[in-house]
């Protein structure tokens, strides 16, 4: 389990770097409520995302983002209304993103998907 967690958090520092270099503004991380966490709420110029980020090490078969199930997915939509309604974004254009990683042997790839739950 610890492996696990040391994984996720790792996962999620490269893609907070990898976000801002593609020109996301970190708005919040690890925002948590009564429906979910989304792991990063940022901005894309006008647009609010609210991403999911997945990290696998090499050794796992699929692809990070086959890990983000209809459960996941209706965690994070909830969760995303949820911080919609406190911070009041009323018509705001909002976007679902995944960051998905693999690390390999001190190495990571990673990729990014624009509206993920389309």
């Amino acid at each position: 389990m610890f492996w696990k967690k040391f994984l996720g958090l790792a996962g999620e520092e490269e893609a907070v770097k990898f976000l801002k270099q593609n020109g996301y503004k970190i708005i919040e991380r690890n925002y948590r409520c009564r429906y979910g966490e989304i792991d990063i709420i940022a901005r894309q110029k006008d647009v609010w995302c609210f991403i999911e980020v997945k990290t696998i090490a090499k050794t796992a078969a699929e692809s990070p983002f086959e890990t983000i199930d209809r459960k996941k997915t209706a965690h994070i939509e909830n969760a995303a209304a949820c911080y919609a309604s406190e911070k009041k974004l009323g018509r705001e254009k909002i976007r679902f993103d995944a960051v998905g990683i693999r690390k390999t042997e001190g190495k990571s790839e990673i990729k990014l998907i624009k509206d993920i739950f389309c």
